[in-house]
């Protein structure tokens, strides 16, 4: 299933028909914005997080009916972790970088839709290190890396005075993942590293844009999902078999952001 939606993808982003009247998008564009958003992470049966993210980002995008788009965001909060006992306010922070090809189809003159397909990474530190639960339990550092491939369509359509509206859909391919648990900080205790094979993400947004002067702000409210199955399985020195939980995370928010 998973190989039959990317090669749909990868077809339908390099199949060169469409309508083109409308005039290309502005081909250079620097954008630089922050967000705000709530994030709940759970193991089902297992554990939940629940907190706020803060963040910044940047993005340039070449648009010349060919579309190119790098971008990277930075964000970071604090969550609560309950399950038998309770942590408040471990700190989070989270790095992701994503490039991305389309193309541009112009629908008359007011609208354009852009498929594409790219590149992702994510990564997710959580440091709860030396710090120890209700029930005495003690913290420790967990590391998530995800690789992925975004395969989504963006829409962009001209309103009055200035305005536009846009929406995006994406669905993220989940090539693999590696968490690493830095159990070692605690007595009697090692490090551990496993490795995450199968799950999927999706993402969307509306995007409302006003043209202002040379720049444009951009006022878009976002929702981010993934779902991972459980782990392979790690033997620890000791003799102990260690494997990461299914899990899933949900994140709401909203961007802020100036292109220009």
């Amino acid at each position: 299933m998973k190989k039959w939606i990317m090669s749909l993808a990868i077809c339908f982003m390099f199949l060169g028909i469409g309508s083109s009247f409308a005039e290309p998008l502005q081909m250079h564009t620097w954008g630089v914005g922050v967000e705000m958003s709530h994030i709940t992470y759970e193991e089902p049966g297992v554990m939940e997080e629940k907190g706020f993210m803060y963040g910044i980002g940047g993005s340039y995008t070449y648009h010349n009916y060919i579309m190119l788009k790098a971008e990277g965001r930075f964000s970071y909060g604090q969550v609560d972790y309950e399950n038998s006992g309770t942590i408040d306010n471990i700190d989070d922070y989270m790095l992701e970088f994503r490039v991305l090809e389309g193309y541009d189809f112009h629908i008359l003159n007011r609208s354009t839709i852009t498929p594409y397909i790219g590149i992702g990474y994510r990564y997710l530190n959580e440091d709860s290190s030396g710090r120890v639960s209700s029930t005495g339990a003690s913290g420790y550092e967990r590391e998530s890396n995800y690789y992925y491939s975004p395969i989504g369509i963006e829409t962009l359509t001209e309103l009055n005075n200035g305005w536009s509206i846009g929406i995006i859909l994406e669905y993220d391919y989940f090539w693999k993942g590696k968490q690493k648990s830095n159990l070692g900080s605690i007595p009697g205790y090692y490090d551990i590293e496993n490795h995450q094979i199968d799950g999927y993400g999706c993402r969307g947004s509306i995007k409302f844009q006003k043209e202002d002067m040379r720049k444009n702000i951009i006022i878009e409210p976002f929702a981010r999902y993934w779902n991972i199955e459980n782990s392979t399985t790690t033997t620890d020195p000791g003799g102990t078999t260690w494997y990461e939980p299914k899990n899933n995370s949900t994140e709401f928010g909203v961007n802020v952001s100036v292109a220009f």
